[in-house]
């Protein structure tokens, strides 16, 4: 016979432990904070254990963190057993807009899993710098980029820092790179759509760093992110960059960070059109996207210089 806390109290523990929050997690359950506070006091004094700090932020504690990850791949398994029961139409379709650099670098190499667990669901990508208005242009959900303190902003997928990279083949061997072995190189630099947002520079990246101030650092300006990635890709020369779009290259050795600063970037986080009917689909993937970001945050290294020393070691 299994024994098991109240149900109510343990849906509530996860979503407040997945969403770090107990507003957005009541906001989830359709209940108050207060609500949420209660039961999961009410699980904490079941099992004689705390589960989370409470204070400005929300942090698990080491029970806690023993117990969340069986909790959400639990409930995860239990929302797809039932959503076996109410699939989706065939033909039905979602219309995501978002960057284009993020697009291609980071969602469209994940939709992949999204259509083997609902090949049902139409997944079309409209890519744009410019902000949409959901409803005028049939968008039903949107993945913007910008500050974090944003107002009426959605759920946030992740908040992103700018390094600088270079391919393999230019930096030395058996050591860090630094800024100083690519005076033969153009600096590379793309020019930023949204004129309101403060963006990582090179020189702000440089006056962090020292360097030999006597040599010209040239750069060559390239008119959309996705070309300044596709040309540190074809190594010609180091970018200031978002440690999101160029995860992967640095995980496969296939990029090195050069030795200096991370700078403060922005949020990725969803907007949707809440005044449209709710669609089975779209919440299917909005759960999907929410989870993917999650697992990303969760096998993203915090220190990305951690990675360089065991990539030079």
């Amino acid at each position: 016979m299994r024994k098991i806390p109240p149900l109510n109290s343990v849906r509530a523990f996860e979503a407040v432990a997945r969403h770090q929050s107990f507003s957005a997690a009541a906001n989830e359950l359709s209940v108050t904070v207060a609500a949420v506070s209660h039961q999961v006091r009410q699980l904490e004094d079941g099992l004689g254990q705390k589960l989370l700090e409470r204070g400005r932020t929300v942090t698990l504690t080491g029970a806690g963190k023993a117990i969340y990850p069986l909790l959400r791949d639990g409930f995860d398994q239990i929302a797809q057993a039932f959503a076996q029961l109410g699939a989706p139409k065939a033909g039905d379709a979602i219309q995501v807009s978002t960057t284009r650099a993020f697009a291609e670098r980071w969602l469209m190499p994940r939709l992949a899993r999204f259509n083997a667990v609902y090949p049902n669901i139409m997944v079309s990508i409209h890519a744009s710098e410019k902000v949409v208005d959901l409803r005028e242009e049939a968008v039903d959900l949107a993945i913007r980029y910008g500050p974090k303190d944003a107002d009426g902003r959605g759920p946030v997928l992740f908040e992103d820092r700018y390094v600088a990279v270079a391919d393999n083949s230019l930096c030395p061997p058996g050591r860090t790179p630094t800024i100083d072995d690519f005076h033969n190189r153009s600096l590379l630099a793309f020019k930023w759509k949204n004129q309101a947002l403060q963006a990582p520079s090179w020189s702000t990246w440089l006056a962090r760093v020292e360097h030999d101030s006597s040599r010209d650092l040239r750069t060559s300006w390239y008119s959309e992110e996705t070309l300044a990635l596709h040309a540190v890709e074809q190594g010609l020369g180091p970018l200031l960059c978002s440690n999101v779009l160029i995860d992967d290259e640095l995980r496969s050795g296939r990029m090195r960070r050069v030795d200096g600063p991370s700078l403060p970037g922005f949020t990725y986080h969803l907007i949707e059109d809440t005044r449209s009917v709710p669609r089975r689909s779209l919440a299917l993937f909005r759960d999907w996207l929410l989870d993917e970001a999650r697992s990303f945050r969760e096998n993203t290294l915090d220190d990305l210089a951690g990675q360089q020393m065991a990539l030079t070691s």
